[in-house]
């Protein structure tokens, strides 16, 4: 069952730290520790995002009146 919690961070906030992530890695010139760290902070970003935009799918879905299984539509 997915996680029905509303994140900490704003959907744009994570959304935009998530772009200057991926940014700095594709930069290269970090080190393996530094470029960890943000690999592992990214995938974080990335959770927070798919978090948002699943509720925004199920309350979508609600309003619609077609809630039956949304998580089906996903994969």
């Amino acid at each position: 069952m997915a996680d029905t919690t509303t994140p900490d961070v704003p959907y744009e906030q994570a959304r935009d730290e998530l772009i200057a992530v991926v940014a700095r890695l594709e930069q290269g010139g970090t080190s393996l520790d530094e470029s960890l760290a943000l690999w592992e902070r990214g995938e974080q970003l990335a959770a927070i995002c798919q978090q948002w935009l699943d509720g925004a799918r199920a309350r979508l879905a609600k309003a619609t009146g077609n809630d039956q299984d949304v998580d089906s539509d996903s994969m």
